[in-house]
């Protein structure tokens, strides 16, 4: 028995809805992934709104402070011989054998005592924070070396928390925007050990005296 012209018609009807609906749920699904916004947040990392750990070192003026990170994550500050090193973990010790703990600047160097945190739905997966690099070859007036200013992006856990990208803020206008890119696109993915750093946007002054050997 042949449908009749209108059955046939009402079914495509329905079929073209049943596409139309299913499209639409997926447009829905896509805004829902997109609605996971990335964001930022602050902490500091200021001696006051940290914790000393142990006594100063008398001969060379050696500190270590633990300051209170995002997400019940802790943000470890140690420096020695007026270089610095920043690493995080969920306790001191865990940040302390973190690879991030592991690296030392060449030239004298000081990290800023702002951390910008990259989450995604309250999950941070990277920090941010700004150094200054001090250059040898160009002094001040009294002959003290005057700094290059760069970001330094740092992937967090699950997984270890190394150096994925540094950002010369001089170099680049652009830096902060450029740091927070690099953050999103590659800290979650990125392999310590055995990834490279990268190097993000131009690289000036800053980055050479980082990446002296």
């Amino acid at each position: 028995m042949r449908a009749s012209s209108r059955t046939i018609e009402a079914h495509m009807i329905n079929h073209v809805t049943c596409i139309g609906l299913a499209v639409l749920a997926i447009g829905i699904g896509l805004n829902g992934a997109a609605a996971q916004s990335v964001g930022s947040s602050y902490t500091s990392t200021a001696p006051r709104d940290c914790r000393q750990i142990g006594k100063p070192g008398e001969l060379d003026g050696s500190t270590t402070r633990a300051c209170p990170g995002k997400n019940g994550l802790i943000v470890l500050i140690a420096e020695d011989d007026l270089r610095e090193i920043v690493s995080v973990g969920r306790n001191r010790r865990a940040a302390a054998e973190e690879p991030a703990a592991k690296v030392w600047f060449g030239p004298f160097n000081s990290s800023e005592t702002t951390i910008e945190w990259r989450a995604m739905d309250a999950k941070p997966f990277a920090i941010i924070q700004r150094w200054h690099i001090a250059d040898n070859g160009d002094p001040d007036k009294q002959g003290r070396p005057n700094t290059k200013a760069m970001l330094v992006v740092t992937r967090l856990p699950p997984g270890p928390v190394c150096h994925v990208a540094y950002v010369d803020a001089i170099a680049n206008p652009a830096a902060n925007e450029l740091a927070r890119k690099a953050a999103d696109d590659f800290a979650r993915g990125f392999t310590c050990g055995r990834d490279e750093v990268k190097i993000i946007g131009t690289r000036g002054r800053a980055v050479e005296l980082a990446t002296m050997h």
